[in-house]
């Protein structure tokens, strides 16, 4: 399949992730144990999949598509939202989970930085009975969610798509989502399934944890003689584009004072796989992958604004 970069038929891509509720709580400086600590407070739609689904379209992607699970509690509202985003939204209802929920925590100090509660409820029970073969039609190409790969329902399921997918010649890429959760998958365990992508697109934190190398350029090389395209997000750095061994390209940030950092990786992922869909070689794709990632940390959540003008 190459380098992962296709132009594409129509322009169509399917997300296969997580759908969550973000409890957003912004506030200054460290928290006060055993008291109060101000912060303002919002719920939000979330989870790294739909965020991803929701840039895609909102950068240019003409066709997106999501596979997600949810609990009943809220599949009226996480497809309303969706759909206002541009998305087409496949949600199964878990019948007895209720919606993932994702508490974030944010420091509005300078970095803005963020720390997740995760109770991944429904999102993560996602498994091979909810898949399709027809889901990649008309498709051309296929975006997983790392967090699928930590219950083993939704890594099953994960897998299933997978082989679909390369059965059809459809690349897929993946986001490993989580440093923290990857520690726990273990990083062999990771690299054994990612031997099947096309585009690798890691944190600089994940990909130096899945290498064992502290250089990030060093891990995005070494990443991309396993995965023929790796792409390592590096915040307020920029991007490091990785093919096959090669040193790998650097790709500036634009500057920018961040409220939230939420979903700015999502952002990039989203912004990146609708510019190789519009045909963009990989910098190019990086480059408008760190505008989306840029606007995203102006932003509460880790969402884009509605089409219509709206959230």
């Amino acid at each position: 399949m190459g380098q992962g970069v296709s132009a594409g038929r129509r322009g169509s891509l399917l997300v296969v992730g997580d759908v969550v509720t973000d409890v957003v709580a912004r506030h200054r400086g460290p928290l006060a144990a055993g008291t109060d600590t101000a912060a303002a407070i919002r719920t939000l739609p979330g989870g790294a999949g739909a965020n991803v689904a929701c840039w895609a379209a909102y950068t240019g992607a003409a066709d997106v598509r999501l596979l997600g699970r949810v609990g009943a509690d809220a599949v009226a509202w996480h497809e309303r939202e969706l759909v206002a985003a541009g998305v087409r939204p496949r949600l199964v209802v878990d019948p007895q989970a209720a919606t993932g929920t994702v508490i974030c925590l944010v420091d509005t100090g300078a970095a803005a930085e963020r720390t997740f509660l995760t109770d991944s409820g429904a999102s993560l029970r996602l498994g091979p009975a909810d898949w399709s073969d027809a889901l990649l039609d008309e498709v051309d190409r296929l975006h997983l969610s790392g967090y699928l790969l930590f219950t083993e329902s939704s890594r099953a399921l994960a897998g299933t798509a997978l082989a679909a997918a390369r059965a059809r010649g459809v690349p897929v890429s993946l986001d490993p989502a989580s440093a923290g959760f990857l520690a726990e998958l273990g990083a062999d365990r990771f690299l054994a399934f990612a031997q099947g992508l096309d585009v690798l697109l890691p944190s600089r934190d994940e990909a130096c944890l899945l290498t064992g190398l502290p250089d990030p350029a060093d891990a995005a090389a070494e990443l991309s003689r396993l995965v023929p395209l790796a792409v390592v997000k590096a915040g307020a750095d920029g991007a490091l584009v990785a093919r096959r061994g090669a040193v790998p390209t650097r790709v500036p940030a634009l500057p920018v004072a961040p409220r939230d950092t939420t979903g700015a990786g999502d952002a990039f992922t989203g912004a990146f796989l609708a510019a190789l869909l519009a045909g963009a070689g990989p910098e190019e794709a990086a480059a408008r992958g760190c505008r989306a990632g840029a606007e995203a940390v102006r932003r509460v959540g880790g969402r884009p604004p509605h089409r219509d003008g709206g959230n």
